[in-house]
């Protein structure tokens, strides 16, 4: 095993690192949803909930890519925090890409409109996709987010896009133009039912 996949291993689910900043986050994150359903907003509301669904699908096969291997996970954050749920997610992670999946929704064109002659659904997910894998290569020099696995370096960042994020923004684009809201909250509740059991299964049997 890495050491650092070690060191993020060191302090998982220690409650001991709890600190009080976290339920403001928390608040703050429950305010901007709460926003939305005031306004019945149900097409960003929606889409902010299925990127956060796909964040925690992601982080749930890189937990098991540690377990799979023994060497280390695809990512790991090792920065202080004050709870490490996951190898590579922590809580501060968590509720940052809760509210992330608003912010994009919000940032999403009307369907119809081009972009250099371009429909702008891909330009979105291309866009955004880069503003994060930029984002992940300063976090990554700062030394917080850790990369052990030749093929997922920042000199060859192009599984980062497609794996890391690419499938996020897909995500809030396709629950944002779904037709009904019904529709909406069935994908969405479909995502979040996939990764309780995925979570449940998989923690039951200490693979994460």
């Amino acid at each position: 095993m890495t050491e650092h996949a070690r060191s993020a291993l060191e302090h998982l689910r220690d409650a001991s690192q709890f600190q009080w900043y976290v339920i403001a986050l928390l608040l703050l994150v429950i305010y901007v949803y709460a926003a939305e359903v005031e306004r019945r907003n149900w097409n960003v509301f929606f889409a902010g909930l299925a990127l956060w669904g796909m964040d925690w699908f992601n982080e749930t096969w890189n937990a098991l890519v540690l377990h799979f291997t023994g060497r280390a996970p695809v990512w790991g954050a090792t920065g202080p925090s004050a709870y490490q749920i996951l190898v590579g997610l922590n809580i501060e992670i968590c509720l940052m890409f809760a509210v992330m999946g608003v912010v994009a929704a919000k940032l999403l064109p009307p369907k119809q409109t081009r972009i250099l002659g371009m429909p702008n659904r891909p330009v979105f997910v291309l866009a955004n996709s880069l503003a994060c894998v930029g984002v992940e290569l300063l976090l990554h020099r700062m030394g917080v987010l850790t990369w052990d696995w030749s093929w997922w370096q920042a000199d060859f960042p192009l599984l980062i896009l497609l794996l890391g994020y690419a499938p996020f923004f897909v995500a809030v684009a396709l629950v944002h133009d779904l037709p009904r809201v019904r529709t909406k909250a069935v994908a969405v509740s479909a995502l979040f039912a996939f990764d309780a059991v995925c979570l449940a299964t998989f923690g039951l049997l200490g693979w994460l």
